[in-house]
């Protein structure tokens, strides 16, 4: 439950640093202010015992301004703020998160795309494993602070879920859902 909300102005943090661009586009001055964030890597999860999509379920308090819920359903995911490969850091959040330790060849790449284009523009590299219980060596959940439940979607429910508007999710998920359908099943 979440109690005791209060908005603050952020003047620092280790994530994001507001920022203003001034530019001329066809001699017309113009302004824009933006946020500079991390890239990310996310993982499509596919669970061959299961026949089932893993996903994360977390609070995100942009989200509860806006339903008052502030859960979402995402992939697996995280920043890239380590000197690491980004297949490394996928190995490590698939790890994190939902406690399956997956062989660094066993995780393909599908591609890359900009997200929060409006005021981020912060690259995403997706990637897409197949998990089983003999990779499982932990519940998962997140570390430190993070309080991540870890659920498993019915490959034969997933295109309902994903049009569930009753349940937030990201537009990562979305598509990473339907490129498994289009390239998986």
């Amino acid at each position: 439950m979440i109690q005791d909300v209060e908005i603050l102005p952020c003047s620092t943090s280790a994530f994001i640093q507001p920022k203003r661009m001034l530019y001329t586009q066809e001699g017309k001055a113009k302004t824009w202010d933006m946020v500079d964030v991390h890239d990310s890597v996310a993982i499509i999860l596919y669970h061959e015992e299961r026949q089932a999509l893993i996903v994360v379920r977390q609070f995100r308090p942009p989200v509860y301004l806006k339903n008052n819920d502030g859960f979402t359903y995402e992939l697996c995911a995280g920043i890239v703020d380590k000197d690491k490969s980004l297949v490394e850091i996928a190995q490590e959040e698939i790890l994190e998160e939902c406690g399956y330790q997956v062989p660094l060849d066993s995780i393909e790449r599908v591609t890359s795309f900009y997200t929060a284009v409006g005021f981020a523009g912060s690259v995403q590299t997706l990637y897409v494993a197949s998990v089983n219980e003999s990779m499982r060596v932990s519940e998962g959940g997140g570390i430190e602070a993070e309080q991540i439940e870890v659920m498993y979607i019915d490959v034969a429910d997933a295109k309902y879920f994903v049009m569930d508007e009753t349940k937030a999710k990201t537009p990562g998920l979305m598509f990473g859902f339907g490129w498994f359908f289009e390239n998986r099943v």
